[in-house]
């Protein structure tokens, strides 16, 4: 039975809270499109992706009318791209980067992800021209996003891919460096990467998905913390049993929106990633959702501990509420694009070193961060290498999304626009760890990873 009460409740959320469903989108798989022609393979990717998404756009348009919640994204992602590559060269990868770019604008989506490669283990040679493309990939498109995973918990961490995406980060950041280094905010560097993760700029069709799916996520970090203020001065496992319940809520508007979209597009319904994805408005940020458990402010000691039971709560709250839970799922706390993160780093609160251990609890890692624009490629691979350690070591997902910022320094700021926002340039350890990232090779996979 409908519950008048519960109804008002939702509308509140959307109208008062910020709640929304941050994206939908819809996975491609791109095996078929593969052709030693590169105009042929590019007319098959474009083809493809532009006939399995074309009412995307409009269904979730449908969906935001008829039940008044907003949708802020819809989304594309494919089957990484150096998979379905096959001889081609850094040239070509370009070219599949511009057809890509050209389908989500014809489309009408926001972003489209999938301009992948997984080497964790080892590159292959799709992947190291994919890698190679990455720079002028970025910076020659508006809408695509790359991600490489370069470590597993099975498989250890690659790190000639770290040293690798130190340079490429680093020739991103200079290629597009008229427009705030933004390339970089399109480049993930993973640790365990999921493969049905909704949220841009990782998202990726994984390898083991159908042929189309819709995967949903959603948001919500200011209805956790108008939760967590009604509730008071209560003890902590009151106000963990608070905020597991204002995830539920979170979560069942997500699974409807999962399920219509499915329907409506006569395609599987994958997962809904249930994490608080926040935005650079005031009254939808993670961090702030931490100073009302109880900090002064976001990076004060014990920041570490609320988030960690933030994010446990929003799991245990959030599973209960759809039928399928993936993706990423817990808390994000991206630095630009997060109100109260940025005043934190902006008032010293909040250091990189702060920032490295929350990621350790959280769902993903040092992402949006505005570093200095002369930051050697050297240590950008070191605080890679640092936080893809933390994700092989805890067998979670981690990832790096760093914005070298040319021409900015510490205490600079770099404005990137729309839900991106802006960042202070956060300082840096300047010791270089040069030696240790040119030994190159593998470290080994913890032997924690032994579980068959």
């Amino acid at each position: 039975m409908i519950n008048t009460a519960d109804i008002l409740e939702t509308i509140n959320m959307i109208r008062q809270e910020n709640l929304d469903i941050r994206t939908i989108t819809m996975g491609v798989s791109l095996f078929d499109c593969v052709s030693d022609d590169e105009k042929r393979l590019c007319d098959n990717i474009y083809d493809k992706i532009t006939k399995k998404a074309e009412r995307l756009v409009s269904v979730g348009g449908e969906i935001e009318k008829q039940y008044g919640i907003p949708i802020v994204n819809k989304r594309v992602s494919v089957t990484p791209v150096s998979l379905i590559g096959g001889r081609h060269g850094c040239d070509t990868y370009i070219k599949i980067a511009k057809t890509l770019d050209r389908a989500a604008d014809a489309l009408g989506i926001n972003f489209i992800g999938g301009f992948s490669a997984l080497v964790d283990k080892g590159f292959t040679r799709g992947a190291e021209e994919l890698i190679a493309a990455i720079p002028e990939a970025l910076c020659s498109t508006g809408k695509v996003c790359a991600s490489v995973n370069v470590a597993s918990t099975k498989a250890g961490i690659n790190m000639d891919a770290v040293r690798l995406m130190g340079e490429t980060v680093r020739k991103t950041a200079y290629l597009t460096r008229e427009n705030g280094s933004i390339g970089c905010a399109k480049l993930v560097v993973f640790a365990n990467v999921p493969q049905d993760n909704p949220f841009m700029a990782g998202a990726f069709h994984g390898t083991g998905e159908p042929e189309c799916v819709i995967n949903v996520g959603v948001s919500g970090p200011g209805v956790v913390q108008s939760a967590i203020k009604r509730a008071g001065d209560c003890d902590l496992s009151a106000l963990a049993d608070v905020i597991k319940k204002t995830a539920f809520k979170i979560t069942r508007v997500g699974q409807l929106v999962a399920g219509e979209a499915a329907n409506r597009l006569g395609v599987p319904f994958g997962i809904v990633d249930l994490s608080l994805a926040p935005t650079p408005a005031v009254g939808d940020s993670v961090a702030r959702i931490l100073e009302e458990m109880g900090l002064e402010k976001c990076g004060a000691h014990g920041t570490t501990a609320c988030l960690a039971m933030l994010n446990d709560a929003v799991k245990k709250g959030g599973v209960m509420a759809s039928s399928h839970v993936g993706g990423l799922s817990g808390a994000f706390i991206p630095v630009s694009e997060d109100e109260g993160m940025i005043a934190a780093v902006s008032d010293g609160s909040l250091t990189i070193e702060k920032l490295e251990a929350m990621t350790a609890v959280c769902s993903v890692g040092l992402d949006m961060i505005a570093i200095p624009g002369d930051t050697p490629e050297a240590i950008i691979s070191g605080i890679i290498a640092d936080e893809i350690s933390i994700g092989v070591a805890n067998t979670k997902t981690t990832a790096v999304r760093l914005i070298p910022a040319y021409g900015k320094k510490e205490g600079d700021s770099v404005e990137f626009g729309g839900l991106l926002g802006y960042a202070p340039v956060i300082a840096l350890n300047k010791f270089s760890p040069e030696k240790f990232i040119s030994r190159g090779g593998r470290i080994p996979a913890p032997i924690h990873s032994l579980k068959n």
